[in-house]
């Protein structure tokens, strides 16, 4: 018994885990947080986006050549996203879009409330007081590694928070490192990593408060969930060669 006490020993150490490893925004009552205002920014158009945009005013009939693409809110709002996809509006290498009317207009580097302004704008010409909705319908990020639900998710939402995004995808393991998350993200073509402590809340204050467009969200394991994988793969071999050695040493004697 006391072999075997000392045997698991090592399992006991290796799964045990900190309070302070796993706890969320351990310094919130010591953190000033920003008003939303201040730190969410509307997200940038980019080449491949898929926009639905839907265009409303006071005259309805004004507004008759954009309900196809848009769903509209005629009654026959389209509800399925992959639909929805169907009939937006591709952003092409270009940055520009087809829309009726207006023709070919470029969209990439403004950001959707910017684009709304610019779209309600050049719209005056043809429709009084229009009021014009952008959304990305293809909005999708990523999560990898200690999180409950690995995979890519797609929203129609532009405003997701990280915990949110989190939440989507079920949350952090209980072997997640919380103070070390990655995201990879996309900004004018190139890649930007930026590492996130979820276990205090200054990140709360900056950009990354947000999920953008095709974020890559890694979770890695914290150290004793890399400690126990090694420890219990060395193990299992050990025990391997032993039940082999046994099982010779049985057939050699008998």
């Amino acid at each position: 018994m006391k072999k075997l006490t000392t045997f698991f020993i090592p399992f006991l150490i290796i799964g045990c885990t900190s309070p302070k490893e796993i706890v969320y925004y351990q310094d919130i009552d010591r953190q000033e947080l920003e008003p939303v205002s201040d730190v969410y920014s509307h997200t940038d158009v980019q080449i491949n986006d898929i926009l639905n945009i839907e265009v409303a005013a006071l005259n309805t009939e004004s507004v008759a050549p954009y309900k196809f693409n848009t769903g509209g809110n005629s009654g026959q709002a389209v509800q399925n996203v992959e639909m929805l996809k169907l009939m937006g509006y591709l952003v092409n290498s270009d940055g520009k879009i087809n829309f009726p009317q207006l023709g070919k207009i470029e969209v990439k580097g403004k950001n959707t409330q910017e684009l709304e302004l610019y779209l309600e704008k050049l719209l005056k010409e043809f429709i009084t007081n229009p009021t014009v909705r952008v959304r990305i319908i293809n909005f999708k990020f990523t999560f990898e590694g200690e999180v409950k639900s690995p995979g890519t998710y797609e929203t129609t939402e532009e405003n997701i928070t990280l915990q949110q995004a989190i939440g989507i995808a079920g949350g952090l393991t209980i072997r997640g490192k919380r103070e070390n998350i990655l995201i990879i993200r996309q900004l004018e073509g190139e890649r930007v990593v930026k590492r996130i402590d979820m276990t205090k809340t200054d990140w709360m204050n900056t950009e990354y408060a947000y999920v953008k467009p095709n974020d890559i969200i890694y979770v890695e394991p914290n150290k004793p969930q890399i400690a126990s994988a090694g420890f219990i793969s060395n193990i299992g071999t050990v025990i391997s060669v032993i039940s082999f050695l046994t099982t010779l040493t049985l057939l050699i004697t008998r």
